[in-house]
């Protein structure tokens, strides 16, 4: 059966987390509200042991916890958990099809199996990956009819066996399970047919002894094949984190046609991919699907003449060689850092399946509870001798070491920018840190709007250090706007650093963060996930937003801005319409305002009618435009408490269009608060196209306070001013 893949795999979830730090120990840290923040830690580190006999390669049965030492960079570790499975002692698992009421494995992984762990005691648990992506059509042949030959031939009773392949995506094609019927005709899926055979690219981008046809772009092989490789990576990754819950040692026997790294740009995934793979006690069985292959220095029958002379003097044939050598030392990394083994150069596959049975069957599990509490994410080597005398003439097999969680201070900066990506990517709310966010429109052409997005991080969430005179700190923002099918229409990444007299009581202030982008008219969903960088604590803000086509109004109406703070801006090429003669409007996201301050509106009325019966003005030599006849557009503003109308601006009228270059009538109104009680009020805008017939009445809350409001810190602001023109006021 062929299912989502997170679906089906959170149906593999059971037991308890294996493989890395999961600890023990309880902290208060006061926090900067005066309260205390608490913290549980359990470091519990669990690392399989094969012990075999040098000269028969028999696994040595019966040793108990007290025979094992456990050395961390050298330090002895106290052993905390000691377990042995053996596959010959597994209990058949009675699957029954969910037609007839009973659960499959995967059911019952989901769900009896949290209550009783025991049920996968003492089985295999191999998931096969098929990575389509990277393999040809012969690859994917001989890959699935070595797969199928284990099925048919080698499959064991304790063996629990997944298929999963990638594509264009990653999907699961069948659960656990141990029925060889079903295990087959997920695998004839494959068969070739999904293969797309992406190349592994030429690094360096350089053309020398490549075909001299159009089968070879160098650019842009290379460019997409660090996007394939990353995305293989994230894959293993989100393989490993379904499985960390399952106790066992896992298999995963990974089908690539090779995998190349470009550089320092995959090394945060590679890293990520090992390490999830430790945390979930599952050992990476790299098979390159190519098998062994001749080389010969101008190319097979398959390729074009080569360029230049590289095949004559060598060049040629090294290049093939060190592409051919890169593409398998990821594989082989992979293999070596989480406890498997690597098989390249051989069309025969069988051993891969071999190896893999012949390491599960029979090993203990070793877990000890580290004594560097440091989280510093380094990698931290282990040692396991045997304590006997009577045994010094066996081997034993364990991996090399795991890496240690990484507080966000001790992160390298491409994990913190991959930890700031992946929570713009998740479903999951980030918490940490209060965000607020509002997002309004203005038109700059007849299918283009300008949208202003305002972000407020409150003062008291954000971790201050104390530098003198001057408060210091710094945060990151990543955000992306997504329209009605899902894709990606707009970026924002950021890091704003703060320096703020200590005298105005950092904590008090709230931090505004401002951009815009450039959207036609439809709907989309933003979001925006920001996080303070002394802690790494991070917050985020979604929404939908609507930009109206303003074609089909009578009355076209920008939002309205509502503002209590304006800062100079005078950047030459400013081009946002909240930046007008040399100033820009701060918007005043939550509406809260001082009976002490003034409050600044901003709106605009696009394409007005055209009063009926008065004259065009005559064209001016050298122009094609005209501006037409005058226009009268009335507006004023209302403030409403509990249905009573307490205060009214006087009634403005336009005659003008006053920015012409967008079809705009342009409103500022400053109105002092001083008149008004502290109170909640609703403001309402009264518009009205007197030539056109048209009118429009927008109210929102807004709320006026006696006392001093927290003051808006600006952290950026959108570039760009408004076109010049000035706007009527009252």
């Amino acid at each position: 059966m062929n299912l989502n893949w997170r679906r089906v795999m959170a149906a593999m979830l059971v037991g308890v987390i294996a493989g890395m730090p999961t600890g023990d120990g309880w902290t208060q840290q006061p926090d900067q509200s005066g309260g205390f923040t608490l913290k549980v830690q359990s470091d519990i580190v669990l690392t399989n042991v094969v012990v075999r006999d040098k000269k028969t390669g028999e696994v040595v049965k019966g040793l108990k916890a007290s025979d094992f030492t456990v050395l961390e960079n050298g330090k002895p570790q106290k052993i905390e958990s000691f377990d042995y499975q053996n596959v010959d002692e597994a209990a058949v698992l009675r699957e029954k099809s969910t037609v007839i009421g009973k659960s499959t494995i995967a059911d019952l992984v989901n769900g009896e199996f949290a209550a009783n762990p025991a049920t996968l005691r003492d089985h295999r648990l191999i998931v096969m990956f098929f990575d389509l992506s990277s393999m040809q059509p012969e690859d994917i042949d001989r890959a699935v009819e070595s797969a199928q030959d284990y099925v048919n031939k080698k499959m064991q009773p304790a063996d629990l066996v997944a298929l999963v392949s990638m594509s264009s995506g990653l999907t699961m094609d069948q659960d656990f399970t141990s029925d060889k019927k079903a295990l087959l005709r997920g695998l004839g899926k494959y068969n070739g047919t999904e293969g797309t055979g992406f190349a592994n690219g030429n690094e360096g981008g350089n053309s020398g002894g490549t075909a001299d046809d159009a089968s070879s772009f160098t650019s842009d092989d290379s460019e997409y094949n660090a996007l394939n490789t990353d995305r293989e990576l994230y894959a293993i990754r989100t393989i490993a984190k379904s499985l960390e819950r399952v106790d066992q040692r896992k298999s995963l026997l990974y089908f690539s046609g090779g995998l190349t790294r470009q550089g320092i740009e995959n090394q945060a995934s590679m890293r990520a991919a090992t390490n999830e793979a430790v945390k979930a006690n599952m050992a990476i069985y790299s098979v390159d699907s190519r098998g062994l292959e001749a080389l010969p220095p101008v190319g097979n029958a398959s390729t074009g003449s080569l360029r230049g002379t590289a095949a004559y003097s060598g060049g040629a044939m090294q290049s093939q060689l060190d592409a051919n050598f890169g593409s398998q030392e990821t594989l082989a990394t992979l293999s070596s850092d989480t406890g498997g083994k690597a098989f390249f150069d051989s069309n025969d596959f069988a051993p891969a399946f071999q190896q893999v049975q012949h390491d599960t069957e029979a090993y203990y599990i070793v877990g000890f509870r580290s004594t560097n509490t440091a989280r510093d994410g380094s990698f931290r080597h282990l040692t396991l001798k045997l304590n006997r005398t009577d045994l010094r003439d066996v081997k034993l097999e364990y991996r090399p070491g795991y890496y240690a969680p990484a507080d966000f201070q001790h992160q390298k900066t491409e994990d913190r920018e991959q930890a700031l990506v992946e929570q713009l990517r998740s479903d999951l709310p980030a918490t940490d840190v209060a965000v607020y966010l509002q997002a309004l429109y203005f038109r700059m052409g007849d299918n283009k709007f300008f949208v202003p997005v305002s972000l407020i991080v409150p003062g008291s969430h954000i971790h201050i250090v104390k530098n003198g005179d001057r408060d210091k700190a710094n945060i990151d923002i990543i955000g992306q706007v997504k329209n009605a099918e899902g894709i990606i229409v707009g970026n924002v990444r950021d890091t704003v650093k703060l320096a703020l007299d200590a005298a105005q009581q950092v904590q008090q202030k709230k931090i505004q963060y401002s951009t815009g982008f450039t959207l036609a008219p439809g709907r989309y969903h933003l979001k925006f996930v920001v996080r303070e960088n002394q802690t790494g604590a991070m917050g985020s803000f979604e929404t939908d937003l609507q930009v109206p086509d303003l074609k089909k109004s009578p009355l076209k109406l920008s939002s309205i801005v509502l503002s209590s703070q304006r800062v100079p801006n005078t950047a030459k090429k400013a081009a946002s319409p909240l930046v007008r003669d040399g100033v820009e409007w701060i918007p005043n996201v939550p509406h809260v305002f001082r009976q002490d301050q003034h409050l600044y509106f901003l709106y605009e009325v696009y394409d007005p009618a055209r009063e009926k019966g008065v004259a065009e003005p005559a064209s001016s030599p050298g122009l094609t435009r005209r501006e037409g006849g005058p226009v009268r557009v009335l507006t004023s503003i209302e403030f409403l408490t509990g249905g009573v109308k307490v205060y009214e601006t006087p009634l403005v009228e336009a005659r003008v269009v006053n920015i012409p270059e967008r079809g705009a009538v342009a409103f500022q109104f400053d109105v002092p608060l001083t008149q008004l009680k502290p109170g909640t009020y609703v403001c309402q805008v009264n518009v009205i196209d007197d030539a056109g017939g048209s009118f429009s009445f927008p109210r929102m809350a807004m709320n006026v306070w006696a006392g001093a409001t927290p003051v808006v810190a600006p952290a950026a602001a959108a570039a760009g001013a408004a076109p010049s023109g000035g706007p009527t006021k009252p």
